[in-house]
Parts: structure tokens; C-alpha cells; sequence
């Protein structure tokens, strides 16, 4: 289901090619995150002596309409789509970010959050660089610029072991591009190359919509640098623990991406394969909310010997609304965006399945629409995501607790709210065994309060463009795990069922 609810950073782009269209694979490898940033998008590119940049408010396509890029030349390009986890929606914060500095213009990319930023800033601030940054990017870009080092390179390897948080990044200068990522390798990165170009992307999808080869992940507080000599690469921090974000595998990534060798499509079908084994229901058919359950839906139904069917029909036309929506226009969202196929499912015990439950309102929704429009007589949700209880800082725009419908509710009070015949989530030690990775390889904080890194107790997105007096930044350290790992697997009569 996701949006409007859960909403991930930004995706990245980063292509070095002397005798390639570097524009052309920037702008195809943009559209194939798009999913991952809708707000704004952008490009800039190198031609050896100078930057340029193009980018503006709305979607890839709506920014590089006809010839725009037709006249800009060079041999290296970063790109970005925008979801604003730091900072307002506007012109100003779309990136990529230019910042002049003493050895050459950068623009700068950047996907994640950087949750020390207001620090960084005033540090910033006193190497003699204006206070005024607005997003957590500008700022990295501003880090950069006054850090030590004779190249471009060496000063995002002193810089990037300064950022605390989650973070992807693509600078570019007029002759190299150089990408990072924090040490937890909390969002995704991969290298990849064609014709002897090199493409650098926060998906493989978007090697694939290229047609470039998959090389590798840019491993965690990895420092990789692109230019005319190819390849080199620093690791700029000692080894962390691994944390990637368990809401890639979840909902963000694209089904035909992979994320450490597993097939995301392959996941999400093993995630309702378990879910179904965990908890069974008797019932005339599954449904998935469309479009990135339905893989869970097809692997629980397989588990459970159900049939599959299309219970929903989605309305693939509709764009991002560029506002922040109320609770009433979430609910005209989900009728405009969804319709039920009452010849599917009336009078059938309809399991549906989706992958996260963020506020509720959306799924009460399409609990109404199965059995108002639906006809169905029964419905049972099914949750690939454990609940979510405590807020992300790391990158994903999960609201304050108290906006969390399951903060402090037991599952039978949040199944109640939304009108389900019965709920439950996936768990915490099944999830994890269908990513095919371990419990200290993933960020599972938003379940579980025990985040990786130590994070601010309540972040605000708009932290650095409230008045100095107003800004502050508490320290969350790091805790143990609030809720036990075996919570999930209770009596499933507590669930609910």
C-alpha cells in the first residue's frame, strides 16, 4: 500500500561514460526509481571544466520535457528524484546541490538522513560558510567544500566519517564522479557498467532499464571515485554492523531488484509463504493490495492452498498529490485510487494481504471497499511488516509515535480500528529468515525501538529552517529491544484470529 503513508528518501543516479550519452542514462536510470522519490528531480552534468545542473519541482518526466538536456554536453552525470525527509518541498532543496569550492565546483546527491545535520551546520558555520542550508544535502555539500584535502575525493573521504545517520551519496565535479555510503549500508547502492561507461544506482532496476551489467554493491563507508584513471576506492570508516533497512525488502525496492543477491520478488513471496504458515485462516481466497503485496499475496496463497485472485483494481493513472494530505483526503485518496471487482469477491472470505499498516486510515479503507463495493462477507488482513511502533530517522518519513496506530494498541485494538474480521503481522524472526539475511545485518528499529545508531528523539524535517532559537536536537541512544522477537508468535488467538 505505502503512499501516501510511508514515503522513502530520494534515489540516485551517478554515470561516468567519455564516449557515452551520459544525460540519456542518467535520465532512463531516474525514471526507474522514480518509486523512490516523487517530489522533485534533477541532473547535473560534467564536461571537464565546468557543471550543469538541471532540476525542478515534480516527476522525472515532467522535469526533462522535450529537448532541455539536448544542449548540455559531458562525460559524467548525477541525478536525483526527491521524497524531503530534511527539509521543505521546494526549489530550493531539490538536488543535486551545488556548492563552489577552492578546488572546483561540486554538486552533490544524496539519499537518506543525516540525523547530527544541525551540528554539522554550525560547524559549518564556523569554517566560515553561511548558516543558512536548508536541507541535510546542502550541507554535506558544505562539509565537503571546507574539509582538508587537495582533491575533491579526499574531502568527502574526511567528510563522510563526520555524517551520523543513513546516507547514499553522488558528487560530482567537472571531471570525476565519486559515490559513498554510510557504514551501516543502510540504503541500497550498486555499481554497474555498459560499453565502458560506469553507472552507479540506488536499484538494480535501474542498471537493468539501462542494460548495463551488475558489477557490485558499493559496500558499506565505502568512497568510490569515477573518472578518466577508473576506479578507486577508500573506506572512509571502520567496519559498523551491518544495517540495511529492512523496508527495502518490504516495500521500497522494486520487486526485480536485488539487495544482497536476493531477488526483492523472490522475498516478498517467501514473506507470504511464512505469514500464511504462521498464521492460517479459513477462508474462500486471497487478495493483494497492489502493487507491492501482491507478491506476498501469490506466496501466501501458495502456502496456504488458497486460490489467488485480483480483488482490486488500481487506477494507474493517477500522480502524486503535492500536498500533505488530511485524514479526509486520505480516504477520497484510497476510493480514487483502488476500486473493488465485487464479481471476484462477494460473498467470499477474502484474506487480504499488504505490506505495512502505518496510520490505519488506509486500510480501513480497503476493508469498507472489499465489503461495501466488494460484497465480501468476511476479511481477514494480512501484514508483511511486523507492526510498527516507533518512528524511522534513518531516511523514511514514519511519523511521530502518537500518529502510529499501532504505538501502544495490542493487534485485536488495531484489527478492531480498522474493521477487520482478523489481523496479524508477519514476524520479526520470519521476516528476517525471508530476507535470507540475520537480525544484526538489518535495521529493524521502527519495530522494535533498537536502532543501529544512536538517533534523535524527535526529528523534524524542517529542523534546519526553523530559527536558531528554535532548533534542537535531543540525543535517542540506542536500546534494547522493546518488544521481544517472539512477540508476533503468540497464541494466535491474541492476534486476533
Amino acid at each position: 500500500m505505502g503512499l501516501p503513508n510511508l514515503r522513502e528518501a530520494c534515489g540516485v543516479v551517478a554515470v561516468y561514460g567519455p564516449d557515452a550519452d551520459v544525460a540519456a542514462l542518467a535520465y532512463v536510470g531516474l525514471y526507474a526509481v522514480q518509486h523512490r522519490g516523487q517530489e522533485g528531480a534533477g541532473i547535473t552534468l560534467g564536461n571537464g571544466d565546468d557543471l550543469y545542473t538541471v532540476k525542478d519541482e515534480g516527476l522525472v518526466s515532467q522535469v526533462f520535457r522535450g529537448d532541455i538536456l539536448a544542449e548540455a554536453h559531458g562525460h559524467l552525470a548525477i541525478g536525483h528524484c526527491r521524497y524531503s525527509t530534511s527539509g521543505s518541498n521546494t526549489t530550493q532543496n531539490i538536488q543535486p546541490v551545488l556548492q563552489a569550492t577552492d578546488v572546483g565546483p561540486i554538486s552533490v546527491a544524496h539519499n537518506g538522513n543525516i540525523v547530527n545535520a544541525l551540528h554539522l551546520r554550525d560547524s559549518n558555520g564556523e569554517a566560515g560558510f553561511h548558516t543558512t542550508a536548508t536541507s541535510d544535502t546542502a550541507v554535506i555539500a558544505q562539509a565537503i567544500a571546507g574539509a582538508p584535502g587537495a582533491s575533491v575525493f579526499e574531502r568527502v573521504c574526511q567528510t563522510v566519517p563526520r555524517l551520523q545517520g543513513s546516507f547514499c551519496l553522488a558528487v560530482a565535479t567537472p571531471s570525476e564522479v565519486i559515490v559513498a555510503r554510510d557504514s551501516m549500508g543502510n540504503r541500497p547502492l550498486c555499481l554497474g557498467s555498459i560499453d565502458g561507461a560506469w553507472i552507479v544506482t540506488s536499484e538494480t532496476c535501474a542498471l537493468d532499464a539501462v542494460g548495463a551489467e551488475f558489477e557490485r554493491e558499493i559496500e558499506p563507508g565505502e568512497v568510490l571515485a569515477i573518472g578518466a584513471n577508473g576506479l578507486r576506492s577508500q573506506h572512509a570508516t571502520p567496519p559498523h554492523r551491518h544495517a540495511l533497512c529492512a523496508f527495502e525488502y518490504i516495500y521500497f525496492t522494486r520487486p526485480d531488484s536485488s539487495l544482497r543477491g536476493e531477488l526483492v520478488h523472490s522475498v516478498r513471496r517467501d514473506m507470504g509463504r511464512r505469514l500464511a504458515l504462521q498464521s492460517p485462516v479459513d477462508a474462500d481466497l486471497v487478495v493483494g493490495v497492489p502493487d507491492s503485496a501482491i507478491a506476498a499475496a501469490t506466496g501466501y496463497a501458495e502456502a496456504s492452498g488458497l486460490p489467488y485472485a485480483d480483488g482490486f483494481l488500481r487506477n494507474r493513472y493517477i500522480g502524486r498529490t503535492f500536498i500533505e494530505p488530511s485524514t479526509e483526503l486520505r480516504k477520497l485518496w484510497v476510493r480514487l485510487k483502488y476500486n473493488a471487482l465485487p464479481s471476484v469477491t462477494r460473498g467470499k472470505r477474502v484474506v487480504m494481504v499488504d505490506d505495512s499498516i502505518v496510520r490505519g486510515t488506509s486500510q480501513h479503507q480497503l476493508v469498507d471497499l472489499l465489503r461495501d463495493r466488494g460484497g465480501a462477507s468476511e476479511v481477514h488482513v494480512r501484514i508483511t511488516a511486523p507492526p510498527i511502533r516507533w518512528p524511522c530517522f534513518l531516511g523514511i518519513d514514519i511519523p511521530d509515535p502518537d500518529e502510529l496506530i499501532a504505538h501502544e494498541r495490542p493487534v485485536p485494538d488495531v484489527c478492531q480500528a480498522i474493521g477487520a474480521d482478523s489481523l496479524d503481522y508477519l514476524s520479526i524472526p520470519n521476516l528476517v529468515a525471508a530476507t535470507r539475511q540475520t537480525h544484526g545485518e538489518l535495521c529493524l528499529g521502527c519495530f522494535t525501538r533498537d536502532y543501529p545508531i544512536d538517533v534523535q528523539l524527535a526529528f523534524d524535517k524542517f529542523e534546519l529552517e526553523r530559527p536558531t532559537e528554535l532548533q534542537t536536537a535531543p540525543v535517542f541512544p540506542r536500546q534494547a529491544a522493546m518488544f521481544p522477537l517472539e512477540e508476533s508468535e503468540a497464541d494466535p488467538a491474541e492476534n486476533g484470529a
